[in-house]
């Protein structure tokens, strides 16, 4: 009886364990890097559809930081389901919703440094998560309305690099993980492609915790190339 009570004590701290940040973890392709060059005024938006499915509306809205490193977004949603589903949690997935809106058909999250789900995002490190995990880098939805905004470093406006979020999509969790809604970004303003051959592709940097190094490792290559097989 005595280890029976010990095993499942054991198996509740490893679940408890499980979902806590672990300072360091990283991806296999190292931190993601800071996205510098953004074109000026470029905007991509999702607004989730109306559904009968669901009550939550809103949209996600990123714009190219006026300095051209990451992305500014406002996040306004709206009509959450019972607070008992919560908190919720909203992530880039690296597909886009396909024709028949199932969310299911965005695939994972956007993740090119190949960081994974496990263990959870630790806020203070934005740069050893998701590239895709915004309400872990920046917090979960904890309130209807919901309204926010914040610069995300390590999201691109421009086509080619694989943290590029444009032809991707926002989905919306419950607390549990299931995928409630779904919206494709499209370009609101600005021009995401490079044109007559002059202007540079956006440049990665990688993150220390507050000054970035102007080197650009194998990672960010890797990364970059990863973009056309998506």
């Amino acid at each position: 009886m005595h280890s029976s009570f010990i095993a499942a004590a054991l198996t509740g701290l490893a679940v408890v364990h499980a979902a806590l940040p672990v300072p360091g973890t990283t991806g296999a392709l190292g931190p993601a890097e800071i996205v510098e060059g953004n074109p000026a005024g470029v905007t991509y938006t999702a607004i989730l559809p109306n559904k009968n499915t669901t009550s939550i509306r809103g949209y996600v809205a990123g714009t190219s930081a006026s300095n051209g490193t990451g992305v500014n977004f406002n996040i306004n949603l709206y009509g959450f389901p019972s607070a008992d589903l919560g908190p919720f949690i909203y992530h880039i997935h690296d597909q886009p919703v396909p024709a028949d809106g199932n969310c299911t058909g965005t695939k994972a999250h956007l993740d090119p440094y190949i960081r994974g789900e496990t263990p959870p995002c630790d806020n203070k490190d934005p740069a050893n998560c998701q590239v895709g995990d915004l309400s872990g880098k920046h917090g979960n939805i904890t309130s209807s309305p919901f309204q926010t905004t914040y610069l995300d470093l390590y999201l691109s406006t421009v086509h080619g690099p694989a943290s590029f979020f444009g032809n991707r999509s926002i989905v919306v969790h419950s607390n549990n993980a299931t995928r409630l809604t779904c919206a494709n970004f499209t370009l609101i303003a600005g021009n995401s492609t490079i044109t007559g051959g002059t202007a540079p592709s956006p440049k990665s940097t990688a993150y220390t915790g507050g000054a970035a190094t102007k080197l650009v490792n194998i990672g960010a290559i890797i990364a970059g190339l990863m973009a056309f097989v998506l």
